[in-house]
């Protein structure tokens, strides 16, 4: 008698949403603290930390889902399928938010960066640092994809990390 598997996508879905909601949830703690513009090293690790969590979940319940069986390629599907939805919605916030909530936020994040560059090279002058972010500017809509990638990545090496130490293939009959 065949037993019926759970459906990857279907986790992925599922948990792909409670990861970008909870980075939702994050992005919006941040703007009413007014730290909308703090990219450090902290605000970064949490949201890695957020997606990694969520993805061991995902991929932990699949397992119990699927009669405590699982495979790495199982948990690479449904580690990259997290990934990729959590960084869609993620980015669809990101979207709405620099675009609607706080349209001047691209213009402030270039002029942060330019007092940044023009501490960390007082060689630069004023109209070097404006050339380099216009050049910025005009490939921003190329970070879209990499960050969807990176997700992915993370995705992935979670996936693989998960898989191996949960895996357990179903005996041969």
């Amino acid at each position: 008698m065949e037993e019926n598997q759970p459906n990857t996508g279907k986790f992925a879905f599922t948990y792909g949403l409670l990861g970008g909601g909870v980075g939702i949830i994050f992005g919006i703690m941040l703007f009413t603290m007014d730290m909308q513009y703090e990219r450090g090293f902290a605000v970064q690790a949490i949201n890695i930390v957020i997606l990694a969590t969520v993805i061991v979940l995902g991929i932990f319940q699949y397992k119990k889902a699927n009669h405590t069986y699982l495979t790495i390629s199982e948990a690479l599907k449904v580690g990259a399928g997290i990934a990729l939805i959590a960084g869609l919605l993620g980015l669809l916030y990101f979207f709405i938010f620099s675009n609607y909530v706080e349209p001047d936020y691209m213009d402030n994040m270039y002029e942060l960066g330019k007092q940044e560059a023009m501490e960390k090279n007082p060689k630069l002058t004023e109209e070097q640092i404006d050339q380099g972010i216009e050049m910025q500017k005009s490939f921003a809509w190329i970070s879209y994809p990499i960050i969807l990638i990176f997700n992915i990545i993370i995705g992935l090496v979670v996936g693989v990390i998960t898989g191996l130490i949960l895996k357990k293939q179903k005996p041969a009959y």
